[in-house]
């Protein structure tokens, strides 16, 4: 039996509407380097590893031992964005049976191994394709494309800036300092 979040979606408002102190969630995930290029992450109760495809380049790079954390990055897309499918069509009485995203992004190597500072690193563009079982009309559909794009935290995340902010921890206090 599948859940319809409707009234889920509702209360959710009306709570964020009495109580907008609630709003503010903060995620996190905690990473360490496990053997070679391959990391294990931490999130909640979840672990998952990634690493480096055995092939990148051209050159036998990763073990392969996980996807690439550039792959996890479509992956939260595509995730994301069937979530918010579910959430919006229940919530507009839109009959939606399944749906499904393939979700691609293209990368210039040159930018990971400084071949060029002209090359940014990043996706150079991601592509998602939605596709949607549904006996809803044509509008319906598009009317919740719409709702579902302006929706999307990670489509969100993918299309804007957001401000993000490093800073290093030192565990070997013993390092010598960089040769002047």
């Amino acid at each position: 039996m599948s859940i319809n979040y409707q009234n889920r979606f509702i209360a959710a408002q009306a709570l964020l509407r009495d109580r907008p102190s609630e709003a503010l969630q903060t995620f996190s995930a905690l990473t360490h380097l496990t053997d070679g290029l391959a990391s294990e992450a931490q999130i909640r109760d979840f672990r998952l590893v990634t690493d480096k495809p055995a092939s990148l380049a051209g050159t036998e790079l990763g073990d392969d031992a996980g996807p690439d954390p550039a792959e996890l990055v479509l992956a939260a897309l595509g995730a994301c964005q069937e979530a918010t499918y579910r959430l919006y069509a229940d919530t507009l009485g839109i009959p939606l049976r399944n749906v499904s995203v393939q979700v691609t992004g293209r990368i210039d190597l040159r930018g990971l191994f400084a071949v060029t500072d002209s090359v940014r690193p990043g996706f150079r563009d991601v592509r998602a394709v939605v596709t949607i079982d549904s006996p809803a009309s044509v509008e319906d559909i598009e009317r919740l494309k719409v709702t579902v794009d302006r929706h999307s935290p990670v489509l969100d995340m993918l299309r804007n800036v957001t401000p993000v902010q490093t800073s290093l921890d030192l565990v070997n206090r013993a390092a010598r300092p960089a040769a002047a």
